[in-house]
């Protein structure tokens, strides 16, 4: 039985993958450029629902928020600047995004209230709070 490899290429060529022309590349484990934006657009999105939790008389929820604008908007001061202090404020963002996500889902109940809170802990603070450990610890390297 005899095999045949399709595509297979003279052992005087190269077997590097073909990258192509024009393309960006960005060392394997980086972030993209946009990524370092992420922090301050966080921060944006949580002022109308800090307003929702106000009018609601929500106030431990209103200090908690308040607490991680503040720190989202110190990481994204940070990390324009690239600073190595990034990295700290990077883990309590995400110490904070991870406790609020712990609290929703545990203070939640059942139903469709448990359902949005497992949703936005898992589509949204989870990855925020990684997202910003992993642009800390890159400043943190670049420093």
């Amino acid at each position: 039985m005899s095999t045949a490899v399709l595509g297979a290429r003279p052992a005087s060529r190269s077997l590097a993958p073909a990258r192509p022309t024009g393309s960006p590349t960005r060392p394997a484990g980086s972030l993209p450029a946009w990524a370092r934006r992420l922090p301050a657009v966080a921060a944006t999105a949580l002022l109308p629902w800090l307003v929702v939790l106000a009018v609601c008389h929500e106030t431990a929820w209103v200090a908690l928020d308040l607490g991680e604008l503040t720190a989202l908007l110190r990481l994204d001061a940070l990390l324009r600047r690239r600073s190595p202090a990034a990295f700290p404020v990077a883990c309590a963002v995400a110490v904070l995004l991870t406790g609020d996500a712990l609290a929703d889902v545990g203070t939640a109940g059942h139903g469709l209230p448990l359902a949005a809170a497992v949703v936005m802990a898992g589509c949204v603070e989870l990855p925020l709070a990684a997202v910003c450990l992993a642009l800390g610890r890159r400043s943190a390297a670049h420093a």
